[in-house]
């Protein structure tokens, strides 16, 4: 059942792009985690959106709803509460005053956006799909939300490409490496066609990369003895004998 009917949830701001992938343990409004909600049907409800109500005994509410956190704290309402001090009923009033009309918060995502202009969103594979949107492979596992692999774990503004969307193009893999990018895509950058002075050129940026097992002594003692060993290879060069097709002038 899971493998054909599984639920992408997602935080998504007014862009389209997936500021947060839900997965089985991240909280919703209600503070119960996304695992503890209904995620499996056996037939996708028809109406959009798709309601996930928690399952927890007790609990008023009626669709999961991602709320961030402001690092490990819950973000405020503005009427100066925390969210987990407001109900979890639909409307999201506050508990602790009576000014309140529903949970209203201006904390701004990574995104640039205010977080209410953010929406919890649930989609099949199939709307996914048609968004370009990963979807990853079919699994039998429970509540996996929108996590397709390690990079869901991001938020959407620090994966690989701007949109959040996973892969990148073909045609970004092949741009040329420019002073910009990281030095160990410029150490690596010779291809099959480069020239030996270039083959040179990278070998002397990868020696000059610190390698994670070395201290400080070790690495400059490394470059001494590197930086030896060229002076001594420069004052050979120059001391050999000129080739026999050739006189001297």
């Amino acid at each position: 059942m899971r493998l054909q009917n599984r639920l992408y949830v997602s935080w998504q701001s007014p862009t389209g792009m997936d500021c947060k992938l839900v997965g089985p343990e991240t909280l919703c409004f209600c503070t119960h985690r996304y695992k503890q909600h209904k995620t499996d049907f056996e037939t996708i409800p028809p109406q959009r959106p798709i309601s996930l109500p928690c399952q927890v005994r007790g609990c008023p509410c009626r669709a999961y709803v991602y709320v961030p956190l402001n690092g490990t704290q819950p973000i405020r309402c503005r009427c100066k509460h925390f969210a987990d001090q407001h109900s979890a009923a639909p409307g999201f009033v506050c508990n602790a005053c009576s000014k309140c009309s529903g949970f209203h918060s201006c904390f701004t995502c990574a995104c640039g956006q205010p977080a209410y202009a953010h929406d919890t969103v649930v989609e099949t594979k199939q709307e996914r799909l048609a968004q370009g949107k990963p979807v990853g492979q079919d699994v039998p596992y429970a509540a996996m939300g929108g996590l397709t692999g390690f990079s869901s774990l991001a938020e959407g503004y620090i994966r690989l490409d701007d949109s959040g969307i996973g892969a990148p193009s073909a045609e970004f893999l092949d741009s040329p490496v420019t002073a910009m990018d990281h030095p160990f895509l410029k150490a690596f950058q010779a291809s099959s066609s480069s020239s030996p002075e270039t083959l040179t050129g990278t070998s002397s940026q990868v020696s000059s990369l610190r390698k994670p097992e070395e201290d400080d002594m070790a690495f400059f003692e490394r470059r001494y003895q590197e930086r030896i060993k060229m002076e001594k290879a420069a004052k050979q060069k120059g001391k050999a004998p000129l080739p026999s097709t050739m006189k001297p002038s």
